[in-house]
């Protein structure tokens, strides 16, 4: 199965697959909205309005799986990401990303791109994976790793 198959849900609640995404380079982070890390929003909308008319493609999956660091609804999520943060790239419907609970595309990136040590676990929230045009998973960025920090490797994939 490619990562294009993989069905998500919307924060509107629409049923998807990732095809739409399909020739792009995509950027997946599992979000939060109350975590220390939340700041990251703004990087990752100045990535999104800075390449995607180049083909990049920020996609973010709220999850509350570290110290239940999200809201509870996806439109209390929605509106909090974007009065807050002022994000206005796609948000996905809440899910977890670790266990075996853990979302489909989550049990995928983490499959295709290990940790430290090679862990496939997720260990906080805005952790970020970087997908090439094709949809191979090239890299896994720590949520330490700063949205600006990734600027070269997206500029390769980019072309």
């Amino acid at each position: 199965m490619s990562i294009y198959d993989i069905e998500v849900k919307k924060i509107t609640g629409a049923q998807e697959t990732l095809a739409p995404y399909k020739g792009k380079v995509m950027l997946i982070v599992n979000t939060a909205t109350k975590c220390g890390f939340a700041p990251q929003f703004k990087g990752l909308q100045q990535l999104q309005d800075t390449y995607g008319e180049q083909g990049l493609a920020v996609l973010g999956f709220p999850s509350g799986q570290f110290m239940n660091q999200e809201l509870e609804g996806d439109a209390e999520i929605a509106q909090a990401c974007e009065l807050n943060h002022g994000v206005s790239f796609p948000l996905f419907g809440k899910i977890d990303v670790n266990g075996n609970g853990a979302h489909p595309l989550f049990q995928h990136l983490t499959n295709e791109a290990r940790g430290v040590l090679g862990s496939k676990a997720i260990k906080w929230n805005f952790t970020k994976f970087l997908v090439d045009r094709d949809g191979k998973v090239v890299k896994r960025f720590g949520p330490n790793d700063k949205p600006e920090d990734l600027v070269e490797d997206i500029r390769k994939l980019l072309g």
